[in-house]
């Protein structure tokens, strides 16, 4: 009896400890670049969380032209965004169409991001990974490739908010980016990793806990230029038109670095 119950126990643990293995390699990125080098014509698909604040896609490119205006000039990013929308409401053949939004040429990299509380939910989850095998289809077909931009978890007052949601989200993330071949932008950790080095910092709105100020637009964008670019935004002097202080531009630009780095290995 008590032979059987130490079998079962081992049994227990072995399978605890390939679980946890399972979970590891699910959230280890395959995909360390875009898979288009230097990408030009960047379009953003999502929700409010792109455009809150100034818009991640207005920041990303003026950090690229902080850096080096000539080499950024040639750069068009647009955004295309449904407020508390998940990825499915997008009809993805007309926004890629090339022509369309003011853009001739057909897109380098579509970036694509989802409802934020995706990963809470096994029917999200799935509808999130159907959308996203879709449209990377479509991307491709049209001569593209895509990102996914994990968005940051919930902070309190929102009901939504603990640290289970950012793993939940994370893992996600990663899952989806490697079976489709897509690069993930970790902005979501790079939120995480802000706050863990100070507490005090306001990157989410305080009457919602969901949607970023403008520090956190900043981080985020900061985050996706990182990721896209492979250079450092560590000393870039965009500052959202004197909006952002150097003390907290040096300090997310930083954070924005490291998180890149360790996410991707690079």
């Amino acid at each position: 009896m008590q032979h059987r119950t130490i079998s079962t126990a081992k049994s227990l643990l072995f399978f605890i400890a390939m679980l946890c293995a399972a979970m590891t390699q699910a959230a280890t990125p395959a995909i360390k670049t875009p898979g288009v080098d230097t990408p030009k014509r960047v379009l953003f698909v999502g929700n409010s969380y792109f455009y809150y604040s100034g818009s991640v896609h207005f920041y990303t490119r003026r950090i690229a032209l902080a850096a080096d205006p000539v080499w950024a000039k040639p750069f068009q990013y647009k955004a295309a965004t449904i407020a508390g929308s998940p990825l499915a409401h997008h009809s993805i053949e007309p926004l890629t169409e090339p022509g369309k939004l003011g853009v001739k040429e057909p897109w380098e990299l579509v970036i694509l991001q989802g409802e934020s509380t995706d990963a809470l939910s096994d029917e999200k989850r799935a509808d999130f990974r159907r959308t996203v095998i879709e449209f990377n289809e479509v991307i491709r077909k049209r001569g593209g490739s895509t990102a996914l931009y994990m968005p940051q978890a919930h902070v309190k007052p929102s009901k939504r908010s603990g640290p289970e949601m950012m793993r939940k989200t994370e893992e996600m993330y990663v899952s989806a980016g490697n079976e489709i071949g897509a690069l993930v932008i970790p902005a979501g950790l790079a939120f995480e990793e802000a706050y863990r080095r100070r507490p005090g910092i306001k990157l989410h709105q305080d009457y919602d806990g969901s949607h970023p100020t403008e520090l956190g637009v900043y981080l985020a964008a900061c985050t996706v230029y990182a990721s896209l670019y492979g250079k450092s935004p560590v000393g870039n002097t965009y500052d959202y038109y004197g909006r952002v202080s150097k003390e907290d531009a040096a300090f997310l630009q930083q954070v924005a670095d490291d998180t890149v780095r360790k996410f991707l290995g690079r």
